[in-house]
């Protein structure tokens, strides 16, 4: 056995490490990290705007050659050759700051791996849509969603998240602009031979003017509406990038009040990491909050504690109205979009301090009755939305359609909502929600004992969540449906005592091993054997030792990305994630040790 000791060594050094790294508000304020799309696009936005933002372009192109790979393109995670939409974004970015040439050596090994994966035609739409904005690709016939969809918005089944999307994608989808001035580049060489002579066909799709003008007015209001005290649309960056073009398709100034608030939102999302900075496309500071507090408190913080007591402070402030909804969400500056994964991620940080505050209790309270209506009708928990499962917009032939535009019950939310209403209410499988959700979690397990995780990468983040969650709730631990995860989790370890998947398993449904281990899918995987054994197993301990000796490991193990966005387009390396994730499986494991 590992010596308790040395385990309890590195619980106390990361804790310190932890603690230092607390800002004086009481939040932790940590990298949410992506690859190249958001920087490409704010140096775009800034040239199509003509803002003088010199300082901050050159900073975003030093990004961006900085993560280019040798073979000239960009990619989305280690074991990705390229990604073929990452690389045009970035090179047509590059090409609009004005500081790279397509003669450059760099430019030319971008422009060959672009061709060599078909060109712009075989990017992503979202790419497609981008390069359309700004005359560099041709509108299609029917791009991409009919404006009369703006009056039925609310009634529609579709995620939240899509809809902070929807309304300037439907202006700028039914109005077809193309920007160009100074700063646009030609990239007619990046489109395939036998696609050349097709690229000026242009077609537009039309509406009665009687139908259009109140849409155009309806989305412009939701437009405006949703716009944060940052200047920021719903706190997304991506949403943003699409406002300012539906701004500026309206008629919009370039330097008019909206557009030069959003793009002090947009400057408000940089991050500076090391010598390079990146916008992230959102901040995570209230779920990185939430997850310290958290995980500080499971190894052994009391509420007394002044990193316990500042973070609940902070974390209570944004809180929603919880005489209307009682949800947190993900960043500072989103008032509007509560989610599940995050309520039940802050409720677990103040937890303990409902017993003498009847603040904090009024908070509890109105949390947990958010949570408990959320439930879908089948069972499970989704992320933003209850019962969206199914729209008929889904039957679009469109890209990724079904990962973004409805939010349907998922292992990892189900799982995790569980794993609190067990862990913090002590509720069991004999109430009829809890049994609905277990059952639900039965019924999508995979033949092998995984269970496909949406948010995270990818099969060990939803066995991890779906498993603990399981247990939680009092699902015996001989049950088969634990004992199939737990024969998967073993059966996956690798012979260095950890575990690693691929962000490929999201794309092609199935796990996808690494040739590497990382320091968090181990501390999931940990954490699963830990929460099904009675005692240590051979396993635990070998994953334990992984851990423990993180210094020992390459980088990569520390920094592959952890978070799931859009399976195949869109990855998240949370720099959070790294000490949080560790922290709780080895605090987990000292308390499994104390047990025998």
């Amino acid at each position: 056995m590992i010596i308790k000791e040395k385990v309890k060594s590195e619980i106390h050094q990361m804790i310190n490490h932890i603690k230092k790294n607390q800002s004086d508000d009481g939040s932790w304020k940590y990298c949410f990290e992506s690859g190249p799309m958001t920087d490409a696009y704010m140096i775009i936005i800034l040239r199509v705007l003509e803002y003088k933002e010199e300082d901050l372009i050159k900073a975003l192109v030093n990004r961006l050659l900085n993560t280019q790979q040798s073979n000239g393109a960009w990619r989305l995670y280690d074991d990705e050759s390229g990604n073929l939409s990452a690389t045009v974004e970035a090179y047509t970015a590059l090409l609009f700051s004005g500081y790279a040439d397509g003669s450059d050596n760099n430019m030319k090994k971008a422009e060959s791996f672009i061709l060599k994966k078909g060109g712009l035609e075989n990017t992503h739409v979202s790419t497609k849509f981008m390069l359309a904005l700004n005359d560099l690709y041709p509108w299609p016939y029917f791009f991409p969603f009919p404006l009369f969809m703006m009056n039925k918005i609310h009634s529609y089944k579709l995620s939240s998240y899509v809809k902070a999307h929807l309304a300037p994608i439907l202006i700028l989808g039914h109005h077809k602009p193309s920007f160009r001035n100074q700063w646009t580049p030609d990239l007619s060489h990046l489109f395939s031979i036998s696609k050349k002579r097709k690229r000026k066909s242009k077609r537009i799709y039309s509406i009665s003017k009687f139908l259009a003008k109140p849409a155009i007015k309806k989305a412009e209001s939701y437009m405006l509406k949703g716009i944060e005290a940052d200047g920021t649309l719903f706190s997304y960056a991506s949403a943003t990038f699409f406002m300012i073009y539906a701004f500026l398709a309206l008629g919009y100034d370039s330097h008019s009040r909206h557009l030069q608030n959003a793009v002090a939102g947009l400057k408000s999302l940089l991050f500076k990491i090391d010598e390079d900075c990146h916008i992230q496309n959102s901040s995570s500071t209230i779920w990185d909050t939430a997850l310290f507090s958290y995980a500080l408190q499971e190894a052994g913080l009391s509420i007394d504690d002044p990193a316990i007591l500042s973070s609940a402070k902070y974390l209570l402030s944004f809180q929603k109205d919880y005489r209307t909804e009682g949800g947190w969400g993900f960043s500072e500056n989103n008032s509007s979009l509560p989610d599940i994964d995050d309520t039940q991620a802050a409720l677990r940080a103040i937890s303990r301090f409902t017993l003498d505050h009847n603040e904090y209790r009024k908070a509890w309270n109105a949390g947990v009755k958010w949570l408990l209506d959320m439930q879908n009708d089948d069972g499970g928990w989704g992320s933003f939305d209850k019962n969206t499962h199914q729209s008929i917009i889904t039957l679009l032939p469109i890209e990724n359609l079904k990962d973004t535009f409805i939010d349907p019950s998922t292992a990892d939310l189900t799982g995790r909502t569980l794993e609190f209403f067990g862990n913090y209410l002590r509720l069991t499988i004999r109430h009829p929600r809890i049994e609905s959700g277990v059952r639900w979690l039965i019924e999508n397990q995979k033949d092998d004992g995984s269970w496909y995780g949406r948010w995270g990468v990818s099969y060990i983040y939803g066995t991890w969540a779906a498993v603990t969650g399981l247990k939680a709730v009092g699902v015996p631990s001989h049950h088969p449906a634990i004992q199939k995860a737990a024969e998967w989790i073993k059966n996956i370890q690798r012979s260095d005592g950890g575990w690693g998947e691929s962000c490929k398993s999201d794309q092609k449904r199935t796990f996808v091993p690494l040739t590497y281990s990382t320091i968090v899918q181990t501390s999931w995987a940990v954490d699963t054997l830990i929460s099904i054994y009675e005692k240590p197993t051979t396993e635990i301990e070998k994953g334990i030792d992984y851990i423990l000796n993180r210094e020992n490991h390459p980088e990569k193990s520390l920094t592959y990305p952890m978070g799931a966005g859009l399976p195949g387009h869109f990855y998240i390396y949370y720099h959070s994630y790294p000490h949080i994730w560790p922290l709780l499986a080895l605090s987990h494991y000292i308390d499994k040790i104390r047990e025998f």
